[in-house]
């Protein structure tokens, strides 16, 4: 799963990336593997989403967030 495919409020653990070059950009803002995540908005027309990682509100389009691969918790 990815994160494109949380729905709104649900939490998830960072497993890894698929996109290298991505994933640097995100871990120098803290979405690294291991980190919990959480899907706070999602624009109308679905795009771009915007998840909390610790104390810090990123907003992606769906494209970037479907390069992090996560495991859902529990809704």
């Amino acid at each position: 799963m990815t994160a494109k495919d949380l729905i709104l409020g649900q939490h998830a653990i960072v497993a890894s990336f698929s996109d290298e070059k991505l994933a640097v950009f995100l871990a120098e803002r803290g979405v690294v593997a291991g980190e919990r995540l959480c899907v706070e908005r999602i624009a109308p027309m679905g795009d771009p989403i915007a998840i909390r990682v610790s104390d810090h509100l990123l907003c992606l389009r769906r494209r970037d967030a479907s390069a992090i691969i996560v495991q859902p918790e529990a809704l």
